[in-house]
């Protein structure tokens, strides 16, 4: 007879958790070497604007699970997220709510991006022709996927429409908000802070961080802060949902 020990590492993530990070990960592996054989999958996969000729509704859900390939830090924070605080909601949810929160939270991420982004596009177009604005979207994919661009306006206008997004942030910044809210004053540890902050200051003064930085939008800075947001925002109008809808049947939320 043998004795197997299935209390190993992996064995003790929960599933829906697990699979979310072996998804992300292979993903991301597959972006690295499938360009070596002319296929980029952000071409296909990543979210871009309605208005640009790649866009496709599929993207608000398979955008989350790409991420930036010129860095594994990228991905290694968000798995470490997903890692850190989504077991836990999955032990106290369940495998099917915690995997339907985890999706809503990314697609409404998408969502509130694209809501951001055309009001940025309709900003930009203000100060443009309308012959430009047409021979922006309708030639401008070509003129990005080329590496090249307009000058001025119109290549802030371009960039808009053909810069895609990628990154599960949008559903981690989700989980974020539900661990703080299921468990506020949990102690966290958090790098270059010497003194543990509790969940719900945590997750405020990070909510608080990205709206700076989403309205500030420094130059360089290639983050999408609103879809971050727009985590948080769907997170937390759908735990009120599932609340009131526990309450009404007799249950308890957590």
């Amino acid at each position: 007879m043998m004795n197997y020990n299935n209390s190993g590492f992996l064995n003790s993530i929960p599933a829906v958790t697990k699979n979310l990070i072996i998804i992300n990960v292979i993903f991301w592996i597959a972006s690295i070497v499938l360009p070596r054989v002319n296929i980029d999958l952000a071409d296909w996969l990543a979210l871009y604007y309605p208005g640009s000729e790649n866009f496709n509704p599929i993207q608000l859900v398979s955008y989350m699970f790409l991420h930036d390939t010129y860095s594994i830090t990228h991905l290694f924070f968000n798995m470490f997220a997903v890692y850190m605080f989504g077991r836990t909601l999955e032990q106290v949810w369940g495998a099917k709510r915690f995997l339907l929160y985890y999706m809503i939270t990314g697609v409404g991420a998408g969502l509130v991006n694209i809501l951001v982004a055309f009001v940025r596009i309709k900003s930009v177009e203000k100060g443009l022709s309308p012959d430009v604005i047409s021979q922006v979207y309708s030639e401008g994919w070509q003129v990005f996927s080329e590496g090249m661009n307009y000058t001025g306006l119109a290549g802030q206008l371009n960039l808009l429409i053909n810069i895609p997004t990628v990154g599960a942030s949008g559903a981690v910044f989700g989980v974020l908000l539900a661990f703080g809210i299921l468990f506020p004053n949990i102690p966290l540890y958090i790098m270059f802070i010497p003194v543990p902050v509790k969940a719900k200051y945590f997750v405020v003064g990070y909510g608080l961080i990205e709206l700076f930085l989403g309205f500030a939008n420094f130059r360089g800075d290639n983050v999408a802060h609103f879809a971050h947001l727009g985590g948080m925002l769907f997170g937390y109008f759908l735990i009120r949902y599932w609340k009131k809808i526990d309450a009404k049947n007799g249950k308890y939320f957590w």
